[in-house]
């Protein structure tokens, strides 16, 4: 019982989250478009159009999110299963990174070896 509590307020910030993200992206679309086109920067200037576009988008997908049964279910499956995830230990975490590093230098340690050889033979067939 406790753990579906946990689970739905999970849920309902998730979907407030989308909300927000839905207000901002289309306050950024708009905001663009309006640099673009004469037509939407006409209402860009108009504040009710400025605010209420994005503010009504991001309430809209927050509404759809929120009555719909199968974003529910979803996102609800998706937190039971990565509640069920083995996460690494810190140790194991800073081994992966380190051993991540060193491949990513060797491997532009070879690149450059090999662009610095493939320039050099270039450089011997064109003169």
């Amino acid at each position: 019982m406790e753990n579906e509590k946990n689970n739905q307020s999970i849920v309902n910030a998730a979907m407030v989250a989308s909300g927000f993200l839905a207000y901002y992206v289309s306050s950024t679309l708009f905001e663009t478009f309006a640099g673009m086109f004469g037509a939407v920067a006409r209402w860009h200037a108009v504040e009710i159009y400025k605010h209420g576009i994005p503010v009504g988008f991001g309430l809209l997908i927050f509404l759809l999110m929120f009555l719909s049964k199968n974003v529910h279910v979803f996102l609800d499956e998706a937190i039971v299963e990565v509640r069920k995830v083995v996460w690494p230990s810190r140790k194991d975490t800073v081994a992966m990174t380190i051993v991540c590093c060193v491949m990513v230098v060797v491997a532009g340690i070879g690149f450059g070896l090999f662009d610095l050889l493939a320039s050099q033979l270039v450089k011997m067939f064109v003169n």
